[in-house]
């Protein structure tokens, strides 16, 4: 893994060296002075400082390393372990993998770890007395057995490495000391001869994944650029056009100049004869050119629509995986989950033999597995309530797939209790997102998604199991970064079903091209229900909202350039009912079943394009989902269907921006004190806060933290729980005995991930306890805008 910001690079290999460093020299003195417990405490911090760092800037290989070493220096701390001699080299060794894990990440040279057999051999630190050097990734992986009590981890860390589930199970297979040495070469192979030709013939290559990605971004360019010729045959087109235009302007007037010739005489007619044949003859050769021009360009644009189209659907053969093996990954899960909340819960999976591009079964593991924990932990009632309400006591979740055309269909399905819509209104109520008279104007299915809006959640604390507080806007954002869709759909008492639908063709999308104030717009086809012509006499207004009637329904339209804040244009006016004012072009926008009409100039054209998403400096846009370039060169808005509709709902129009005030002052942005040790981690969480909007005030410690939050108004803390001088638990507590303080939001960011720490943290009085694992900013900033 490399770290690709330079400047938290940097900081991370300062701060690894220092700590690998002080790791060594601590090692080296404990072997002298086992009994020395302020050394060891030393090691510890050093350790879960290391840990902490790799975990926040992804290197997973380090974080994976130094957890276990952490582990075995608390067992030695707790009295649980000695510090022997064969410990000490399995400890070592780990150093000496940090170390090139480290190195890699900081320059991006291969590190060469086998990460499993390094973790395998501290695992099982005291069942070997000698040890063989740090393997490098071109070894065989050794088969372990492990203790009772580290098995449940070294199967959790296989897991994390992606491990491949075909390899020797681990707990049955007989212990060896060494890697396994390769078996003798056949002399015929040595020297480069084999028996069978045909049977030792090479069938498969292994390609790493990201090279499919880009050959199926270039594929996507290929589909763009065959647009671009298109147009050049168009502009041939034009020119011979042009040329036949010209030739028989030019027959014409040699037809014209019979009196001339005669008034000129046979000395001066030649020469205007030698002009006229020279003209004709060059002409006659353009147009022979151009004619061939205009045939091979055809046939070559012919050539290349097959060629690329077939290079795409073979690059998304070799991209198909089937979905089982992402759903595979949620029985275990569903079982562990049921047993902590002491629920009988049976997880049905059909349709797993469908076919989805990899990048789905990447962008989806963290969506489905958010929404099978909200089920266990919300929807699905314990045993002794489904008993009194006439249920099994046994729930069931059924996860399915399903092909739909050139779309994808994923349900997650309970039968628990549903959604409560009186608690989803009042969440919306307290947190201001609307008032009591538009939730009035909802219907039943607007009220179930609000569930998705950012930071939404009915929970009042954070916690591991569903979500950790943030709601299912995380869900949402993942399902339309595939360009895809969800809707939700609740029965009380009976169950909770969420339905996706996913784009199949994610490398190029196709769209429906508009114009705007004489400036091209696109919008992805699949989210558009119809596109017709609206007499503005038949725009009527309905509980404040322009509306019109679309199949024996009204629906609600609006303007486009007011969605997005621009002009206002002169054609797409139809609020001005004149009768003199023309049709207006509509698009009806359909999301799951939510519909808008959306006016625009004009329509021009539907064609195939590749969607540029948004730089990382601009990571959400409203209404905006990224951008592509057209065939005729010209860079184009991809437009956010989503956000259009949910623009329309908040009112964002120019007819709701009436009722706003225009004195009111802007509002200073919130302020967050970042309390903090670790520099590296520091840095990248300043730019996470600041990027959101927040203003920031940095501290190295809980005392720092206290003094500097004594000194100046803040609107939140956000601090690390293991720091010198003061640690996080007791800043909170702290803070706590301040009545001024009192309702202060306080967020505790930690690698502790245990239950009993969570616990603590609620004890001290932390609003919410988030830990490193996992982490993303969306995470830290959806629940600081839940709390401030």
């Amino acid at each position: 893994m490399f770290i690709e910001d330079e400047e938290l690079r940097t900081l991370y290999r300062n701060a690894s060296e220092d700590h690998l460093d002080k790791l060594e020299a601590g090692l080296l003195h404990l072997e002298k002075h086992p009994d020395d417990l302020a050394k060891l405490e030393a090691l510890l911090r050093a350790t879960h400082s290391l840990k902490g760092d790799s975990r926040m800037l992804g290197v997973q290989d380090a974080e994976t390393l130094t957890h276990q070493m952490e582990s075995l220096l608390s067992a030695i701390d707790q009295g649980e372990r000695k510090l022997t001699p064969s410990l000490c080299d399995c400890l070592y060794q780990g150093l000496d993998a940090l170390r090139k894990i480290a190195h890699e990440a900081v320059t991006g040279d291969s590190a060469d770890v086998s990460v499993f057999h390094v973790l395998a051999q501290l695992i099982n630190a005291d069942d070997a007395p000698t040890l063989e050097p740090v393997p490098d990734a071109s070894m065989s992986l050794v088969a372990v057995s492990t203790p009772s009590s580290d098995k449940r981890e070294l199967e959790h860390t296989r897991s994390q490495l992606s491990i491949d589930p075909m390899e020797p199970d681990l707990k049955t297979v007989t212990p060896v000391a060494s890697p396994v040495k390769p078996a003798a070469i056949p002399a015929e192979i040595s020297n480069g001869k084999s028996k069978d030709s045909e049977a030792d013939r090479i069938n498969t290559v292994r390609v790493e994944s990201a090279k499919l990605d880009t050959l199926m971004t270039q594929a996507g360019e290929l589909a763009v650029t065959k647009r671009r010729i298109a147009h050049r045959i168009e502009t041939i087109e034009k020119v011979l056009a042009f040329w036949e235009g010209w030739s028989q302007a030019v027959s014409a007037k040699r037809q014209a100049v019979g009196p001339l010739e005669q008034s000129l005489g046979p000395e001066g007619l030649i020469p205007l004869q030698e002009l006229q044949q020279l003209n004709e003859g060059r002409l006659e050769q353009l147009g022979e050119l151009l004619k061939q021009l205009h045939s091979k360009a055809h046939e070559d644009s012919a050539q290349l629509e097959t060629i690329s189209s077939d290079l795409e659907t073979d690059i998304l053969k070799l991209r198909q995986l089937p979905l089982s093996s992402l759903f595979n990954l949620f029985p275990r899960m569903v079982r562990d989950l049921a047993k902590q909340q002491g629920k009988h819960i049976n997880l049905v999976i059909e349709g797993g033999e469908t076919q989805a591009d990899k990048r789905i079964l990447e962008e989806m593991k963290a969506p489905l597995t958010h929404l099978i924990r909200n089920a266990i932990d919300h929807g699905i009632e314990p045993p002794s309530e489904r008993i009194v309400t006439g249920k099994s006591p046994t729930a069931t979740i059924y996860l399915k797939a399903y092909q739909m055309g050139s779309r994808i269909g994923i349900d997650v399905v309970d039968d628990g209790r549903g959604l409560d819509l009186e608690s989803i209104q009042q969440t919306a109520l307290n947190r201001g997102l609307y008032t009591q008279a538009e939730l009035a104007r909802m219907s039943a299915e607007q009220i179930q998604n609000l569930i998705f809006a950012p930071g939404f959640s009915t929970r009042t604390t954070v916690t591991e199991m569903s979500g950790r507080g943030v709601g299912l806007d995380v869900v949402r954002v993942n399902v339309e970064q595939l360009r895809g869709a969800i809707q939700v759909h609740s029965t009380p008492a009976q169950g909770c079903t969420f339905r996706f639908s996913l784009n199949t063709r994610l490398a190029t999308t196709a769209a429906l091209i508009l114009t705007v104030n004489q400036t091209p717009y696109a919008i992805p086809i699949e989210f558009v229900d119809v596109m017709m012509r609206v007499d503005p006499q038949d725009v009527f207004a309905l509980e404040g909202s322009p509306t019109i009637h679309y199949q024996d329904h009204p629906l609600s339209v609006a303007w486009l350039t007011d969605l997005l804040d621009l002009p206002v244009s002169v054609t797409a006016q139809p609020r001005a009912l004149s009768v003199e004012a023309k049709p207006v072009s509509c698009i009806v926008l359909k999301v799951g079943s939510e519909r808008l009409g959306l006016f625009v100039d004009d329509l021009l054209d539907q064609q195939d394009i590749v969607l540029k998403p948004h730089s990382k400096l601009l990571k959400r846009v409203r209404n905006i989902v990224g951008a592509t370039i057209l065939g005729t060169g010209e860079v184009c808005m991809v437009l956010n269907p989503q956000d259009l509709i949910k623009s329309t709902q908040a009112g964002e129009t120019d007819a709701g921006a009436e009722n706003r005030s225009m004195t009111t002052a802007p509002k200073a942005p919130p302020k967050v004190l970042l309390v903090e040790d670790s520099l590296p981690i520091r840095t990248l969480m300043q730019r996470i806060l600041i990027g959101a909007g927040y203003r920031v005030t940095a501290a190295v410690d809980g005392l720092d933290g206290l003094d500097k939050l004594q000194g100046e108004i803040f609107d939140a803390v956000v601090s690390d729980v293991e720091m010198p001088n003061l640690d996080g638990l007791g800043l909170t507590s702290q803070i706590r005995q301040y009545s001024k303080y009192e309702t202060l939001p306080i967020v505790l960011v930690t690698t502790l991930a245990k239950e009993e720490d969570q616990r603590r943290g609620a004890e001290a009085g932390a609003n919410a306890y988030i830990t490193k694992g996992d982490f993303d900013q969306s995470l830290l900033i959806n629940t600081l805008r839940r709390l401030i």
